[in-house]
């Protein structure tokens, strides 16, 4: 592929207010969002914000970064929405069609911040999710004559008028302190809907490396829907994560969660594409087949990640599972044109560590 700038970027602003504020990447600023087809925003919304009823063109993951309260969920198809607490850590599946809205409650101490990546290769813009409001200035009722309104709604025409044109704000409101309260989440819709990436079972635990939950059609059914993959990393201070890549055609969108630390990605060629350091709060993307490997500073790296790809496949090119303990010594020594010395020293290291690798001992 030709030369695409790997540069990590933060979101830009796109519309907000009082009760909170929507934040999107363009592929204008981060070209390999159009390249991968990957559209990536994120939702802030303050005490008593009300992002309001509405669907995408692209198939997402959502993740909490912050805060907890509500997400009201209906699937295609359904004859009831979903009403699920959220609360920091937490992952959704978001399928085509599905109608969501978002709430933070008045008495809540912490902005509720949501992260959704997702696939726009069957949306109306490559690189960039298209959202369709219900309600608001900026509705999809707004366009159809009061009419067409009347009919679909069965009330008089004006009545139909008042209720479209009641809402005069578009996209996120804050809910004045006498708005009827919402409905009460359900332990029952939260089955098969989310999971706690900080609460569930580790899928890697390497002590002083670092950690790994795997979203995947095991622990999230809802992620076949959304042909995605997804995983929450946390690595501890001046760890490293192996060289790897993604051997089943994927890209690797990651989101730094917190922390920093410093990234390298080489493609063709032994060429180096990225060489740069990464804090919390910014998003790159890691082309297909590329080597990725990071380095986390004194206070540690967290990031949540998507992968094109519902089960994604990783081969490591360090450690006890990569590729080469596989390989013979013959071949390995052949390739690296070294010595049978240097051959069993290489192949004598990282017996133990796999993926993470703590920083060497001061001693």
């Amino acid at each position: 592929m030709a030369a695409v700038d790997l540069t990590p970027r933060t979101p830009k602003k796109a519309y907000g207010g009082d009760g909170g504020a929507y934040y999107e990447w363009s592929p204008a600023d981060l070209p390999m969002l159009s390249v991968a087809s990957i559209g990536a925003a994120k939702l802030s919304l303050a005490a008593g914000g009300l992002s309001l009823p509405s669907y995408s063109d692209s198939a997402k993951v959502a993740y909490v970064l912050q805060g907890a309260g509500t997400c009201g969920l209906v699937l295609p198809e359904a004859t009831k929405e979903k009403v699920v607490a959220v609360k920091e850590g937490d992952a959704l599946a978001l399928p085509f069609g599905a109608v969501t809205w978002w709430h933070n409650g008045p008495a809540a101490q912490a902005d509720l911040t949501v992260l959704f990546l997702g696939d726009t290769s069957k949306g109306h813009k490559r690189g960039q999710f298209t959202n369709f409001q219900l309600t608001g200035s900026a509705g999809i009722f707004t366009g159809l004559s009061t009419e067409f309104v009347s009919r679909a709604w069965d009330l008089p025409e004006p009545d139909a008028a008042r209720l479209v044109s009641s809402q005069p704000a578009s996209g996120i409101v804050k809910l004045p302190a006498s708005a009827a309260a919402l409905p009460a989440p359900s332990p029952q819709d939260r089955a098969g809907v989310a999971l706690n990436c900080l609460e569930a079972p580790l899928d890697v635990d390497i002590p002083g490396g670092g950690r790994v939950v795997v979203l995947n059609t095991a622990n999230l059914p809802l992620v076949r829907e959304v042909g995605l993959g997804a995983d929450l990393v946390r690595i501890d201070a001046h760890s490293m994560c192996s060289p790897g890549f993604s051997c089943d055609s994927a890209y690797q969108v990651t989101y730094i969660v917190r922390g920093s630390g410093r990234v390298q990605v080489v493609g063709p060629d032994g060429r180096r594409v990225l060489e740069t350091r990464i804090e919390g709060g910014s998003l790159f993307i890691v082309p297909r087949f590329h080597v990725v490997s990071k380095i986390a500073d004194a206070s540690g790296m967290e990031w949540f990640s998507i992968i094109t790809t519902p089960n994604p496949v990783f081969s490591h090119l360090a450690g006890k599972t990569s590729v080469w303990k596989a390989i013979s010594p013959e071949v390995l020594q052949a390739s690296f044109n070294t010595t049978p010395e240097m051959e069993k020293l290489f192949r004598s290291k990282r017996l133990d560590s796999e993926i993470f690798f703590a920083p060497p001992s001061s001693n």
